[in-house]
């Protein structure tokens, strides 16, 4: 039975990557911590080759600076990424908002089941959890555009997306709040049919990300 179990465990470097990205994600490991071989082995319960296997995967992803004999820095997120993934998103975002309208029942519908996910999420102050539904919010009108080059486009941009949206809300609690109440607002502009509207409210929604993250706000 032990046997069956392990033989069904993902494999070692799997594990470590899966460990350090949801970590880094979640801000547990943030910014400028540095991370060892050793204490990851550990905490995984591996051996090392495995963790540079993992580490090097990460560096790649642009999560991690690997130090030789020393190890891995968790790079913070700099004020060029946060600009060019809202520029980014502000290019697709208004576009699908425009596309959805007039918004069907199947999309309005899943987006008030995700907003009650993140109102849910917000009360019992879970943070990574309120990211992700926040980014599936957004996710879920881009798909429905029905343009799969966007929609893989915006799928490159999810890990940075969650990373800021944790950082702003950590930084910022207040903000919970008013995200929900923009989300509420963007949902009500594309059950109304008011594409420009719809267009207009994400387009100050996204933007308050790059403002909010570069601490420009209090």
């Amino acid at each position: 039975m032990s046997a069956a179990l392990t033989a069904k465990q993902p494999p070692a470097a799997e594990r470590v990557y899966a460990h350090v990205k949801q970590a880094v994600l979640e801000r547990r490991y943030e910014g400028g911590t540095l991370l060892t071989e050793g204490d990851l082995a550990e905490a995984v319960g591996v051996s090392r080759t495995p963790v540079r296997e993992a580490l090097l995967r990460l560096e790649a992803e642009g999560l991690l600076k690997l130090y030789p004999k020393k190890g891995a820095l968790v790079l913070p997120v700099s004020a060029q990424e946060i600009g060019d993934v809202v520029e980014t998103r502000l290019l697709v975002e208004e576009y699908a908002a425009r596309r959805a309208v007039p918004a069907g029942p199947r999309l309005i519908g899943r987006l008030e089941e995700l907003l009650a996910e993140q109102k849910a999420h917000a009360e019992a102050g879970d943070l990574a959890a309120v990211a992700v539904s926040d980014r599936c919010f957004h996710a879920e009108i881009v798909r429905n555009a029905g343009n799969h080059i966007l929609d893989r486009l915006y799928d490159q941009l999810r890990d940075r997306q969650l990373r800021m949206g944790v950082a702003v809300m950590h930084a910022h609690p207040d903000r919970i709040a008013k995200n929900i109440t923009e989300h509420t607002e963007i949902l009500e502009a594309l059950r109304s049919g008011d594409a420009d509207e719809a267009a207009a409210v994400v387009h100050r929604h996204v933007g308050w990300v790059r403002t909010l993250a570069r601490g420009e706000h209090r």
